[in-house]
């Protein structure tokens, strides 16, 4: 890359598995690429064995494959380090990062070390006239999108995972990896003592999602929707008010400050409709509404609504489906 030149997209991986959102950010890329008439590199941190070259099938122009037995687990200081010497060294203009749970941790140390600014959780990116980055972002719970530019190299953002479409895969690409050494070792001051996860499941990937809210009286009511997700193939998700309420983990959260999603089909079980959680879950295909308020904003954007106690409603739903077959 030349002197403040080219994009750089951070690829993310887990357990040697590249994720999704990194051909997202390689599709979006692309098109910045070629208005800027510049370069779209990968930078992959990890562990041996992951197949680097699928970044180039997918667009990269050149992938530096940073290798390394600490990047085995995703630990910020230790990537941080590594992916702010790598940046100065290379000057890329542009740094896109998936706006994961771990990328949401990991960028904002990054920009901070580089003295940049970075804008978080964008939902798509422009060029304005002079080639600088327009990195545009809701605000006020989706009702209005903010368009920000940085004034410092390199302009950097994160984008929300399922933004963008995947960059199409294609093995006629030249197959560009080049290995490079790690520039830091393990953090001297952190050690990872034990991974717990707190959810088994991407809830992102869930073609089936059966959320509820605070019609949701107890944790252990929450057995209802599990059971309403199983016989459908489904995950159980939570608004923000039940996740606040120690009754669900934040990895299940949906909304603007959780999980942003698009199944095919998504239960909204004693949830309101408040814009926070609509945000995240509007673009879902087919929206089925249960709620004792008839006045409920849910049943704005639903698809099929069902007036009624969802104590009632839900096991009526599961006895149905197990009764048509429709179990999984």
């Amino acid at each position: 890359m030349k002197e403040e030149q080219g994009i750089l997209v951070i690829a993310e991986q887990n357990k040697g598995e590249i994720h999704k959102v990194s051909y997202e950010l390689l599709n979006k890329g692309k098109e910045l690429a070629k208005t800027m008439k510049s370069t779209l590199n990968c930078l992959l941190l990890g562990p041996e064995g992951i197949c680097a070259e699928e970044l180039n099938y997918r667009g990269a122009q050149t992938v530096y494959y940073m290798k390394g037995s600490m990047f085995a687990i995703s630990e910020e200081y230790t990537y941080k380090s590594n992916i702010v010497a790598f940046i100065r060294e290379k000057k890329p203009k542009i740094v896109l990062i998936g706006a994961t749970n771990f990328g949401r941790s990991l960028a904002p140390r990054i920009a901070a070390a580089l003295q940049t600014g970075l804008t978080a959780d964008c939902t798509d990116l422009q060029l304005d006239e002079e080639g600088r980055l327009i990195q545009i972002r809701p605000a006020f719970s989706d009702h209005l999108f903010a368009h920000i530019k940085t004034i410092t190299n390199p302009q950097m953002a994160t984008v929300r995972y399922k933004e963008f479409k995947e960059a199409e895969r294609n093995i006629q690409n030249t197959k560009k990896v080049i290995e490079i050494k790690a520039y830091y070792n393990l953090n001297s001051k952190i050690m990872v003592d034990e991974i717990v996860a707190m959810n088994d499941f991407d809830i992102t990937e869930a073609e089936v999602i059966v959320a509820g809210g605070r019609g949701i009286r107890k944790r252990e009511d929450l057995a209802m929707l599990e059971e309403l997700a199983e016989t459908l193939g489904g995950k159980v998700g939570v608004s923000r008010a039940l996740v606040d309420a120690g009754m669900a983990d934040s990895a299940s959260q949906v909304g603007y400050s959780g999980n942003r999603v698009k199944p095919k089909v998504y239960f909204a079980c004693g949830i309101s409709g408040a814009p926070q959680h609509v945000a995240g879950m509007k673009e879902s295909q087919i929206i089925i509404a249960v709620n004792s308020d008839p006045s409920a904003p849910i049943f704005q954007i639903a698809d099929y609504g069902y007036v009624g106690d969802l104590y009632e409603v839900i096991p009526q739903f599961i006895l149905q489906w197990k009764k048509e077959g429709v179990a999984k």
